[in-house]
């Protein structure tokens, strides 16, 4: 073996450890964003498509990288039908018919791209903008909260209840495989019901792998979780004008790994988060014997990216990271939020007793930049939470930094790097020669 000297061999022992003790937020040793993720979409343009999706499909079906396929009008995998999309295909939802496709429950769809090769949903206009066309929603049977343990989507389809029904109690429902996959300008507006959603996952059982799926510039959530039992990993939401993440009607979901880049300039009216964590919509529609909202989060990074946060605030562009509602349960563990006004507020609903935070739970994470850290609303006064979530036992954080201290690099607008930085300290290969 070649001699490696005890100087380099030392410094490498530091970096693994360093890194080892910092891993809050989103973490790996490589930026695992590269080269698939993509922050700048609208500088990306693709061929006229070749073949076109429309209507039903009923038999197994598919998609070739070699054709560009575009979405007209609303169209639905039924009929316990298999989608199967090879690597680096392009889908385009056309503006004028805005175009989306649902895989419904009983179908699958087998879209598993690779890191230098993802599969790409986008809109069909060359000046990309968001709302272009409808989404992609995936259907199943696993359960919900709702009377029933069945429910449809309310979207305005013009189709069969069959095609846009979800739910049962099928905690390992298997919709498929989504992997490697980008998602933009997604996000329709409806006169009656309000925005599509970048990717919908409604009654979606554990079985189903949901990850490395990126959804850039969404007018609605990117991401919406309505029931199921659905694992979530290495998942990015990118200046969203909905929120990140919903969650609602009883999912169990854990989300690990993941990611959400806001900005104030791109939000739309109403109050949106990086994580909207609710029981119902409507109390009357729910069995509240059935499980509720339990979502448990893993190694989030959440950060609003502001060119001047303090301003920003006060003129009303920022608002909270976290939403949670009343009867639903939520843990957070290893994360970062950073940038918001405050970090996470609480339902005005819910009581502040052992009940309830033994419900609500932030371990080892780190607050930073946040006009105050944990409230509830319409109640100006959190020093009993601030206590609380303080406390030792908790290893929560509470700092001030800017981000070009915080994170490795957030102004690389082709590759940037979310990952935690303490102290100047970030992972580093180190070169070791056999």
């Amino acid at each position: 073996m070649k001699k490696i000297t005890l100087t380099t061999l030392l410094l490498f022992i530091v970096c693994c450890t360093s890194f080892a003790q910092q891993e809050k937020g989103i973490f790996g040793f490589n930026n695992w964003l590269n080269p698939w993720a993509e922050f700048k979409p609208n500088k990306i343009t693709y061929e006229k498509p070749t073949q076109i999706l429309t209507g039903e499909i009923t038999t197994d079906t598919k998609l070739y990288k070699r054709d560009i396929y575009l979405l007209l009008g609303d169209v639905f995998v039924t009929d316990s039908t298999t989608l199967t999309i090879e690597p680096g295909t392009v889908i385009i939802g056309d503006f004028k018919t805005k175009g989306s496709l649902t895989i419904s429950n009983g179908s699958r769809i087998i879209a598993e791209g690779t890191h230098t090769d993802p599969i790409i949903f986008t809109s069909s206009k060359s000046v990309k903008k968001p709302g272009d066309w409808g989404g992609l929603f995936i259907l199943g049977d696993a359960p919900t909260s709702k009377f029933g343990n069945e429910a449809s989507l309310n979207n305005g389809f013009r189709t069969s209840f069959s095609n846009i029904s979800y739910g049962g109690n099928n905690i390992d429902s298997d919709s498929g495989i989504l992997k490697y996959v980008r998602i933009e300008y997604a996000g329709k507006r409806t006169k009656k019901h309000g925005y599509f959603n970048g990717l919908t996952l409604a009654g979606v059982g554990q079985q189903t792998i949901i990850e490395n799926i990126m959804v850039s510039y969404c007018s609605g959530n990117s991401f919406n979780i309505l029931g199921g039992n659905v694992i979530l990993d290495k998942l990015v939401s990118y200046k969203s004008s909905g929120n990140d993440y919903e969650f609602n009607f009883g999912t169990q979901s854990y989300i690990y790994n993941s990611l959400a880049i806001r900005s104030p300039y791109v939000s739309g009216a109403n109050a949106s988060r990086c994580l909207n964590v609710l029981a119902y919509n409507d109390k009357e529609d729910i069995d509240f014997s059935s499980a509720q909202t339990n979502v448990d989060a893993q190694n989030l990074t959440l950060i609003n990216l502001s060119n001047n946060l303090d301003n920003d605030i006060k003129i009303g562009l920022v608002d909270e990271g976290i939403y949670i509602g009343e009867s639903t349960s939520f843990s957070i563990d290893k994360s970062v939020i950073s940038g918001f006004n405050p970090a996470v507020i609480l339902d005005e609903n819910i009581k502040i007793n052992n009940e309830s935070l033994e419900k609500i739970q932030f371990t080892s994470t780190y607050f930073n930049n946040c006009n105050g850290n944990i409230f509830v609303n319409n109640w100006p006064n959190n020093e009993d939470l601030e206590n609380w979530y303080g406390n030792r036992a908790f290893s929560n954080v509470y700092s001030k930094g800017p981000d070009s201290e915080t994170f490795i690099d957030t102004k690389n607008l082709k590759r940037p790097d979310f990952r935690l930085r303490i102290n100047k300290i970030m992972p580093t290969s180190v070169a070791i020669e056999d």
